[in-house]
């Protein structure tokens, strides 16, 4: 995967959609076919939000991939790149939970299992128990919140080891995602950056990769042998976990609400900044990649699977334009479908 050039840096970088039209419920235009002249039919209207969204990612300099669509007419999407697989970081612990679930409606596991955690089951990280000192004790089910709500890499450790990786590719397998693979979650893939830059620590391979005076190994971002998947597989997950179709209706219903409590507003959530939308979602990062995936509730009923990947062409540990980019891209999209409806 290559790095584009840095973008433009135009008046609408700081992550503002482009794009007018009357406002509606949810904060979010409906734009006509028509507007600004663009041109008209389904094959005008994709075209121009390509195109404006392409112009987002480079005013924000990253390479993204993408796709929104309606959740329950998935035909009306806008994508971009979107069957190309893509190192996606800790937006695996989403297929991870689904995998979890279902093992739980066959009985296989008990979510109020109690695992107790010491210093040497952590797993390098910013949050939840990977950054405890003292042992815990805590429930399987409580692991997946943590997993969910704060990416927390521990828990995600713990309960991949404990479901294990072939229930997650027989979830992906299931539910169509061919071009989804785990292989081993966050402990591989730090393994394996530790061994493809050649640094002789973790902390060491991670300041390497922010080092925007290193050239990075292309191994590094291959997608090949870390936790990978496309945007278009992982709206198919989303979608069968927003309809009830990815697990038992209890277990659908615990996942949404759990990726409803993830705090971070930097990414999707950015392009809908409003009470009366719901943003669902699971954020990744890895080395100069940045993603979400996502699900927009709108006030009216509509919801839309939102699934934005980003490569940033700088390696700064802080882009505020390539977090804000992917919720700018995924409501144009939206605005765009809501526009088309029917078309």
């Amino acid at each position: 995967m290559g790095l584009p050039a840095a973008g433009r840096r135009g008046d609408r970088a700081d992550g503002a959609v482009a794009g007018g039209g009357p406002v509606v419920a949810g904060g979010v235009p409906r734009r006509g076919s028509g507007a600004g002249g663009a041109m008209s039919g389904p094959q005008g209207w994709e075209a121009r939000a390509r195109r404006t969204i392409r112009g987002l990612f480079a005013d924000a300099g990253v390479r993204g991939w993408l796709h929104v669509a309606d959740l329950h007419r998935p035909e009306a999407c806008v994508a971009i790149d979107p069957d190309e697989p893509v190192p996606v970081g800790s937006v695996y612990k989403v297929p991870l939970m689904v995998a979890f679930w279902r093992l739980v409606d066959a009985g296989t596991l008990d979510p109020c299992e109690r695992m107790t955690l010491g210093p040497s089951d952590r797993m390098p990280g910013p949050t939840g128990i990977s950054i405890l000192r003292d042992d815990i004790t805590v429930s399987l089910r409580d692991l997946v919140t943590l997993m969910m709500s704060v990416s927390d890499n521990t828990a995600a450790d713990v309960l991949l080891r404990r479901v294990g990786t072939e229930a997650v590719d027989e979830v992906c397998r299931d539910l169509g995602m061919p071009d989804t693979r785990i292989h081993g979650g966050v402990a591989t893939t730090f393994a394996q950056l530790v061994a493809e830059t050649g640094a002789e620590s973790l902390g060491a391979a991670m300041r390497r990769l922010s080092d925007n005076d290193t050239t990075v190994p292309l191994a590094v971002y291959g997608p090949l042998l870390k936790s990978s998947a496309t945007p278009a597989d992982m709206a198919r997950l989303l979608r069968a976990i927003w309809t009830g179709r990815a697990a038992s209706a209890d277990a659908c219903a615990f996942m949404r609400e759990v990726m409803g409590r993830q705090p971070w507003t930097h990414r999707l959530a950015s392009g809908f900044p409003y009470d009366d939308v719901t943003v669902s979602g699971k954020t990744g990062t890895f080395g100069s990649m940045r993603h979400e995936a996502g699900v927009v509730e709108l006030a009216d009923g509509s919801a839309y699977t939102a699934v934005v990947f980003t490569q940033a062409a700088r390696a700064d540990s802080r882009l505020p334009r390539a977090d804000a980019v992917i919720g700018a891209a995924a409501r144009t999209a939206v605005e765009e479908l809501r526009g088309n409806e029917g078309t």
